[in-house]
Parts: C-alpha cells; sequence; structure tokens
C-alpha cells in the first residue's frame, strides 16, 4: 500500500469516528465549570452543549456570608432594617405625631447611632408573630427588636440571639367580676391568645399540666386578640406580663380587668440577627452593652459629656476617650458608645421613658430587669 492511499485511510477512519460520535455535526468543544466564589450565590453552570460526552458541572457548595458583608452592606444602604412593631404600648407603638417609639424602638435607633451617628437612619418593618422567623432566615431585617422570646428552637432555626435585654413571664387578664385568682378558677374558660408564638404553647402546657380544660380563641395578630378578649368573646387573655400590663391601659375600662399574680413561664425577650455574619452579630451585643455599662457607670445623657473627664480608666474607656474594647474590630468609631448615650440614653433611661414612674406608656416596676448590681438580672460583660 503507498504512502498515498494508507493516509487518506486513517483520515476516513477519523471522519468515521467523529461522525459516529456528533451525529455528523461538529462537536462544540466542553465548557469550563466555574470556580465556586468564596461568598454569595454560586453562579450557574455553563451549559454542556451538544455532546453527552461532556460532563455536568459540580453544584457549588453554599458558603456563609462572610464576616463583615452585613455592616457594609448596611453602611452602602445607609440605614438599619429593624423588624418591629407598632401596636405594642411600650415597646414598639407610634406616638401622636405617628413616629415610632418604645423600648425595642430606641435600641433598633442605637445601633442605628453606633454607625452612623443618626437615630433616624434606620427603616421600620412592622411584622406579625407568624412572620418574624421566616423575616430573620430570609435576611429581610437587620435586627429583629420586637419583644421576641429566646427560645432553644428559635435559636437553632430562626437566627442568633444577641443579649437579653428585658426578662419577662407569662401571664393572664381576667375581667374583675370573674373572680379568678388561680388557673385552677379557670378551669372550661375560653382564653385568647396569639398564634404561633410561645405563649400559646406555654397555655397548653399550663392547663394540660393541671388537668384543666380550656378553648383557645387564636388570632395571629396580637390587637384581635384584645379586641376580642376587650368584646367579651372570651374570658381571659394571655401573654407576657408587660404585654399585658400595656394593653389592659388601652381597654374600654380599665379598672374593670386585673392581671392575675401567677406567672406561667419563663420569658427572655432579645434582640436577634441573621446567621452568618459574626462581626454583626458581635456588634449589635455591644450596643446592648453599652446601654447596660453606661448605667452601672452613672453615665447618662445629660452626663455624658462631663464624664469624658472622668478619672475611672473604665469610663474613659467605654466613652472613647482612652484606651479600646475593640470598636476598630466592630468597624465602628472610637466614640460611637459616646454617640449612643448621649442621642439615646443608658438602660435605665430607656426604660424609665416608657415604663418608670413617670413613663409615657405605663408603670412597671423593673423587678428582674434591674442592674445585677441592685438585685435584677441585667447583667453585661465588661468593655475593655
Amino acid at each position: 500500500m503507498n504512502r498515498k492511499l494508507s493516509t487518506l485511510l486513517v483520515v476516513l477512519l477519523t471522519l468515521s469516528v467523529v461522525l459516529t460520535a456528533c451525529g455528523q455535526a461538529e462537536c462544540p468543544p466542553c465548557p469550563e465549570c466555574p470556580p465556586c466564589p468564596e461568598a454569595g450565590e454560586c453562579p450557574p453552570c455553563p451549559e454542556a452543549g451538544e455532546c453527552p460526552e461532556c460532563p455536568e458541572c459540580p453544584e457549588c457548595p453554599e458558603v456563609p456570608v462572610a464576616g463583615g458583608e452585613r455592616l457594609q452592606i448596611v453602611k452602602d444602604r445607609g440605614k438599619v432594617v429593624c423588624g418591629s412593631r407598632t401596636d405594642l404600648l411600650g415597646f414598639g407603638y407610634l406616638d401622636a405625631s405617628g413616629k415610632n417609639i418604645g423600648f425595642d424602638i430606641d435600641f433598633c435607633r442605637a445601633v442605628a447611632v453606633a454607625i452612623f451617628n443618626d437615630p433616624d437612619a434606620v427603616e421600620f418593618v412592622p411584622l406579625t408573630a407568624a412572620e418574624r422567623g421566616p423575616a430573620l432566615q430570609t435576611a429581610e431585617v437587620d435586627l429583629l427588636a420586637r419583644n421576641c422570646t429566646w427560645t432553644s428552637s428559635r435559636d437553632a432555626q430562626w437566627g442568633n440571639f444577641t443579649v437579653v435585654t428585658f426578662y419577662d413571664g407569662q401571664g393572664m387578664i381576667v375581667r374583675k367580676d370573674l373572680g379568678a385568682t388561680t388557673l385552677e378558677d379557670l378551669d372550661g374558660a375560653t382564653v385568647c391568645v396569639t398564634t404561633g408564638t410561645t405563649t400559646e404553647l406555654n397555655l397548653a402546657d399550663n392547663f394540660r399540666g393541671r388537668g384543666l380544660e380550656f378553648t383557645a380563641v387564636t388570632f395571629e395578630d396580637t390587637a384581635s386578640v384584645y379586641n376580642a378578649y376587650d368584646e367579651g368573646r372570651c374570658d381571659a387573655a394571655t401573654s407576657d406580663k408587660s404585654q399585658l400590663a400595656a394593653i389592659r391601659m388601652g381597654l374600654t375600662n380599665p379598672d374593670d380587668h386585673m392581671i392575675m399574680d401567677v406567672t406561667m413561664s419563663k420569658e427572655p425577650l432579645t434582640p436577634a440577627v441573621p446567621t452568618g455574619d459574626d462581626q454583626w452579630f458581635d456588634l449589635v451585643k455591644t450596643v446592648a452593652y453599652v446601654l447596660i455599662n453606661a448605667e452601672e457607670l452613672g453615665i447618662t445623657s445629660q452626663n455624658v459629656d462631663e464624664m469624658m473627664g472622668s478619672d475611672n480608666p473604665s469610663v474613659k474607656r467605654l466613652l472613647g476617650v482612652e484606651g479600646e474594647f475593640g470598636q476598630a474590630d466592630l468597624g465602628l468609631e472610637p466614640d460611637f458608645a459616646a454617640n449612643i448615650i448621649r442621642t439615646i440614653g443608658n438602660y435605665g433611661e430607656v426604660y424609665d421613658r416608657y415604663m418608670g414612674p413617670n413613663g409615657d406608656a405605663f408603670e412597671l416596676p423593673r423587678g428582674p430587669n434591674k442592674l445585677w448590681s441592685d438585685g435584677g438580672l441585667i447583667y453585661a460583660p465588661p468593655l475593655r
């Protein structure tokens, strides 16, 4: 066989293989799979083309948000997005001018001051009880401050719970003429309660644990619960005692109702943040520590500038005059704590503003919400 014929046979054989594999069409080159990103969503893999021999690109694993990303998102946006409420006296409600105010609202404003030195650099997103978890899970909000109870399952499923800012317990409100003073007196009663809450579960646990019967009248939003109770559609209503004190003030005839002397649960109310960003988690916690330590050190909105000249090293460090306690690591200015105290006040000032003897909402003795040094449970690690 001569050389030309041999070469021709090789070419024909090669062409036959190609045509068989590609259906008599030229195969496009197999695409390269993109590298998985360090953070964020995985980009879509390119189409594999017409060649069945091309391997599929592997799925990129989910990568958590990088530390510091949430703070940068907030800064770029120019405001903190805070899940809250507008219908609970004392914690989150509207004043006569329509401004959102309250104990939880002031905490959100304190975070805004820490970042922007502006208490109005915050957007409040009113959430129902059922909307709280999803809003955290999807990071719809940067922060949830909505008299929310910290539980183990919520911590595992919703987000990261920060610092207990209010210790509460579930109670029961009834009409005085009902004559009920114990839960046993409510055997067979109808009880109005917000669905999808720890309140609903605690109600069932307490009654069934005592062998008592009850009928739950459930509503998704808190306002409907107390409207129904005020209209006489249920014998009692249940929630955190602080909430009951607020609601009682808004009933048609407040003096006709009483909060029973029973505590059905532990309710540590705690701001929470989405998972995945330790710096943001630490920042929000530190804002709470600032409020608490400021009260303990006697620093108020009225004397903060004077206290800049204090000889107490803890005071000077807190106010950013001398030393530091991690401000740079949190992405904050050295004097952010002084700005918070000057604008919002310390923990005691915030509490008294709404629930103190001359509070805007109602009077509720601090009880367990006193500082640890005064016999309460409010405690924060030292800022150093």
